[in-house]
């Protein structure tokens, strides 16, 4: 099972960890998380009940464009399309241009939030 986990830590706690890291007082692990949010309410932006949905689908139906998933679940193209690149730029699907298509593909069938404390 592919699992993409997801960290939720202040910018000046990233900054600091980065430092940590850089300086060589921290060590990453191979359960730390590969994405950062600055906060949960924009982790929930990016996985909101809809975008999972799109997630799902995309995971389940294997759809060959944006097209077809904004067709089969009732949205507007560009809407989805913009959801895609979004959730793209933070490793949850990959979209693979085939010519003038844009086919969106799941990276990832489980989802973890890591907190720091």
């Amino acid at each position: 099972m592919t699992q993409l986990k997801f960290g939720i830590a202040t910018v000046a706690e990233q900054r600091a960890r980065a430092l940590a890291i850089a300086s060589g007082t921290l060590q990453r692990t191979k359960d730390d998380p590969k994405v950062w949010f600055p906060s949960v309410n924009a982790a929930m932006r990016v996985l909101s009940d809809e975008n999972m949905a799109l997630l799902k689908y995309i995971r389940e139906q294997r759809p060959e464009s944006v097209s077809e998933v904004a067709s089969a679940l009732g949205k507007q193209a560009p809407n989805v399309s913009r959801s895609l690149h979004t959730m793209e730029r933070f490793g949850l699907v990959r979209m693979v241009k085939q010519g003038r298509v844009v086919k969106p593909e799941s990276l990832a069938e489980q989802v973890v939030v890591a907190f720091a404390l």
